[in-house]
């Protein structure tokens, strides 16, 4: 799998921070401190300008092909590239009103939290491709505490990109110590991540960091509550096998398959990613812990679980932007409400509609 972690071939190194330990293919720098968020820039390579600079193309009606013609510019009207100053790679392109946010500003973000005395701790620092995404993660302190083994840590992700694809992203990320999965969940009417427009002042941006740790609050004791209510439900491993085929379907033809029991017209893709994820519900390795085997709490980390730990992308990226925001977070999601709902009703809820 291809790792995307940027490489700058004037320094020689690859653009990753680690606190301890390395991460990501074992690439990167590491440190024996949890650094500020300008130190952690300056150890992950991040300490770049970016610069958004006119767009030309050429008129090529009279070129002939000999060295002597110049050809001469035309410059595009109303957009421009984004070019990263040190290495001159154009990043993206972008129209008049994007405003590039450098990555000591976006990160600025994490450093009024850490000025309001909450204690987080800054933890890994990267950049992708060839610099055009970013992220930096922050330890909040506390653990949310399922039964009497089982912690899960909880982290705050921020991602911001040069390419004009992407707002700056901060989110609450828990993730389960035991096997190192994700547990994305949007619950009630919360989200679990905001977005910050390129344009936002620092003010804004300032409003938005204490928002996001309301936010985190909130949301921890909220999964707290819930995770350690699932700990205690149990499920059989046939309405396990059954919340996953629910889970995982990708529409509405699939389900109505198997509620007409036409396993014949799902696809192998299908099937395969059914089996891959009831297996590794079933593993030993996820069930080490009480909270886990036979529970409601270990049918929901067998979904997130897989697509942190056994799925294969084809690059981190990739993966990173399924977690994060794309499948695997709606997959995540889904079985978070049937997990819910399975609590509630038991095995009424599962339901192929």
């Amino acid at each position: 799998m291809a790792h995307q972690i940027n490489f700058n071939q004037k320094t020689g190194k690859n653009s990753f921070m680690s606190v301890k330990e390395k991460a990501w293919h074992n690439l990167g720098q590491v440190i024996d401190r949890y650094p500020t968020s300008s130190e952690a820039i300056q150890h992950a390579g991040l300490d770049y300008i970016v610069e958004k600079r006119p767009l030309f193309t050429y008129d090529t009606d009279n070129y002939l092909g000999t060295a002597e013609i110049i050809i001469p510019e035309i410059a595009v009207p109303n957009f421009f590239a984004t070019v990263r100053a040190d290495t001159e790679q154009v990043l993206g392109v972008v129209g008049n009103d994007y405003e590039v946010v450098q990555n000591r500003d976006a990160f600025s973000f994490f450093d009024a939290i850490v000025g309001g005395g909450e204690g987080i701790l800054y933890e890994t620092a990267g950049a992708l491709g060839n610099g055009e995404r970013v992220f930096i993660t922050a330890k909040l302190p506390d653990y949310i505490k399922v039964g009497r083994k089982d912690m899960i840590e909880q982290y705050l992700f921020l991602t911001t990109s040069h390419d004009g694809l992407g707002s700056i992203t901060a989110a609450f990320t828990p993730i389960r110590i035991v096997c190192n999965n994700t547990l994305n969940a949007a619950m009630q009417s919360n989200s679990n991540a905001i977005k910050i427009r390129h344009t936002a002042s620092a003010g804004e941006r300032l409003k938005q960091a204490h928002t996001l740790m309301g936010i985190s609050h909130v949301l921890a004791g909220e999964m707290e509550g819930l995770f350690n209510e699932w700990a205690k439900a149990r499920i059989t491993d046939t309405e396990v096998k059954k919340l996953i085929q629910i889970a995982m379907a990708p529409n509405k033809e699939v389900l109505t398959n198997l509620a007409e029991g036409k396993l014949d017209l799902l696809s192998t893709h299908y099937t395969n990613i059914v089996d891959n994820v009831y297996e590794y519900a079933l593993a030993s390795h996820t069930q080490q812990l009480e909270t886990t085997a036979g529970t409601v709490f270990g049918a929901y980390n067998a979904v997130t679980g897989y697509f942190q730990n056994v799925r294969s992308f084809k690059s981190d990226e990739a993966k990173f932007k399924s977690i994060m925001d794309g499948t695997a977070k709606q997959r995540a999601q889904t079985t978070f409400d049937l997990c819910s709902d399975f609590v509630k009703h038991g095995g009424e809820a599962l339901i192929y509609n």
